[in-house]
């Protein structure tokens, strides 16, 4: 069954600053993202061990640079702790089998029913979402026990160095789809590094 080892994983997610105080308060929880380019699928998306790219992103999404439903007014970073449950973990092999399987699931059903595949275009994600959200709706359909969560390596801008397949902003995703795996939130430290407008 793919997951990872037991235990928590400490994950860091951009936000708005009301937003991120109503969450340490206890006062809020985050709504699940369910956009055709999220590429995850439907869930709440985090940086695994990345306060800093965390911040980046929330700097960028007030600016208007990265896409959101709502873009943050003053950009805030929460940390918080994860079980990760049963995990479609893409970053070891039998995962990324079970992922193959999907795609070409997908493209069976989509053929059928006479429609073309859906294709990732740039920052549109479509097809590596309806794939995600193929395999959680195949689960349901044969009573499988639904995965938790899903986390994949994204390999964000540019070569780290020339010639690099490494890139800038390389990093571990995160998708929760339940809100019961969020054990708690945090401010990470130091906070005037991770949470400037605090």
């Amino acid at each position: 069954m793919p997951s990872i080892s037991s235990g928590y994983i400490i994950g860091y997610h951009s936000c708005d600053k009301e937003v991120g105080l109503r969450l340490i308060n206890g006062t809020d929880e985050l709504k699940p993202s369910s956009n055709k380019w999220d590429w995850l699928g439907e869930g709440i998306y985090f940086w695994e061990d990345d306060p800093k790219r965390a911040l980046q992103y929330a700097i960028e999404n007030a600016a208007g640079v990265q896409r959101n439903k709502q873009a943050a007014k003053t950009p805030f970073v929460i940390g918080a702790v994860i079980d990760l449950g049963k995990c479609l973990n893409l970053v070891e092999t039998e995962s990324l089998e079970i992922l193959t399987e999907a795609h070409d699931g997908l493209a069976k059903v989509m053929a059928m029913a006479g429609y073309a595949m859906p294709v990732n275009k740039g920052k549109n994600r479509a097809l590596d979402c309806d794939v995600i959200n193929y395999i959680h709706q195949s689960n349901l359909a044969n009573n499988k026990e639904p995965y938790d969560s899903i986390r994949c390596a994204f390999p964000e801008g540019d070569p780290a160095f020339e010639g690099s397949s490494i890139t800038s902003r390389l990093h571990i995703q995160l998708c929760i789809r339940s809100q019961e795996l969020i054990k708690g939130y945090f401010l990470p430290k130091p906070i005037a590094k991770f949470n400037p407008n605090l």
